[in-house]
């Protein structure tokens, strides 16, 4: 990548698509002078959030500031720059015997893009954010200075930062707490559900898992609406390993990533090729309930293993609209939810359905709330803007949120709880578009 030049830059959804000017520095003068002298700057990390989040008028590549500082093995903690990828943090980590706390469903964004989006994983009901992990990290702010924040140093900036979505400031390192495990597998339970009332159960008996997560298929409706299968698993122990894998614990086999070649044309992926692969996945479990030992990447990062697999939804590119519905109004919600989706005809390859738990108050640019959270990818196509519509409009009436990460398309109601971020030096197009949307 060249320093500095006006290029055509789109998120992981390929939409929206824009020509804007990027610029990628390690040097803390170059990055300096790069604020100083324009309006309007964004930081941007792998480009693995979907929609407009971090894209802007000028656009910061942080991805040259990919070192690590430190790594106190006895402790576990870990401080590196902010571009480096949390497949870089793994790849150290792990055969050291640790792991991260927070994971998002996937490996490759930054440590800085994960601070900026709070991510969650399929633990949140019982270990929170990622941000509840994070001790410190340092941030460029409007006037070039670099301030070191944390709980008990620049609290303001440290919890405005926290789901910020990068409207503080640019991220330079972070220091984060690791977790300890025995081996890199994990002891992993897949049980079918019929509908939403079965897996809505089966999320109240799995809350003493660690990690939860459903896969829902989506055009469904009728009796058979929620069909789904939940995946909890908890970090195996050496004891429980096969013995194929117990000489190298922290060890899992390299695989043959498949890659996508190039975009699918347009009519590949429709109503009917949607319900298909609906059937073959839930199908392809032939038992109730399967338990198995599984290493972490598949665990948690199964779309990792297919490179290039955004092509699938052909240039036009796609969304993927995520919301949470607080817990009394969890199943109600999501029944009206995927009943209008399966409406629409607009079926999701990819409808993701998790738990949250309480949020932590401090951190209030924080996205998750305590309820369902369900995340859902769409092909960009004539009728979605009107879904997205129809779906706000069920969010709002919940008093659900939509998670800022993901938005292109939302009102602004409903992504209108960032506080103390709004400064004219940073801004993104999705923050201008849900000003201009607000006003």
């Amino acid at each position: 990548m060249k320093p500095n030049f006006v290029r055509k830059i789109a998120n992981w959804g390929n939409f929206p698509m824009v020509e804007k000017e990027m610029k990628t520095e390690e040097s803390l003068d170059k990055i300096r002078e790069f604020i100083r002298t324009n309006n309007e700057v964004i930081a941007r990390g792998n480009g693995r959030c979907y929609g407009d989040a971090s894209l802007g008028e000028h656009v910061f590549s942080t991805l040259r500031l990919n070192k690590f500082i430190s790594f106190d093995r006895i402790n576990g903690i870990l401080e590196c720059e902010a571009g480096v990828l949390l497949a870089d943090v793994l790849s150290v980590i792990v055969p050291q015997g640790y792991f991260l706390n927070v994971t998002p469903g996937t490996k490759f964004v930054t440590v800085g893009g994960a601070i900026a989006s709070d991510v969650h994983g399929k633990n949140h009901h019982s270990e929170g954010c990622f941000s509840e992990y994070v001790q410190e990290f340092s941030l460029m702010n409007e006037h070039g200075d670099v301030l070191t924040c944390s709980r008990g140093e620049n609290q303001d900036k440290f919890w405005a930062t926290i789901g910020g979505m990068g409207l503080t400031g640019i991220i330079l390192s972070a220091k984060f707490q690791l977790k300890n495990i025995e081996t890199a597998y994990i002891r992993q339970e897949s049980i079918k559900a019929e509908n939403l009332d079965e897996i809505f159960n089966l999320f109240d008996e799995s809350v003493n898992w660690t990690y939860n997560v459903a896969w829902i298929d989506c055009l469904q409706n009728g009796g058979k609406l929620g069909k789904s299968i939940l995946m909890r698993g908890e970090h195996a122990l050496k004891g429980e390993l096969p013995s194929k894998y117990s000489k190298k614990p922290l060890h899992i086999p390299k695989k043959m990533n498949p890659s996508v070649p190039f975009y699918f044309p347009g009519f590949v992926l429709n109503r009917f090729t949607v319900r298909l692969f609906n059937a073959l996945y839930y199908h392809r479990q032939s038992r109730k309930q399967v338990n198995s030992i599984v290493d972490y990447e598949t665990f948690f990062y199964p779309l990792d293993m297919v490179n290039n697999w955004n092509k699938i939804y052909g240039k036009n590119g796609f969304i993927q609209y995520q919301m949470v519905i607080p817990r009394e109004h969890g199943k109600a919600g999501m029944k009206k939810i995927l009943e209008t989706i399966a409406a629409s005809g607009n079926g999701s390859f990819l409808a993701v359905l998790k738990l949250f738990g309480k949020n932590n108050l401090e951190a209030y640019n924080s996205f998750p709330v305590e309820g369902y959270t369900l995340a859902l990818d769409f092909k960009v196509n004539s009728g979605l803007k009107k879904l997205v519509a129809q779906l706000d409009g069920i969010v709002e009436q919940y008093g659900g949120r939509i998670y800022l990460t993901k938005d292109s398309m939302s009102k602004s109601s409903l992504t209108g709880y960032l506080k103390n971020v709004h400064n004219p030096k940073f801004v993104s197009l999705q923050h201008k578009r849900i000003l201009n949307n607000h006003h």
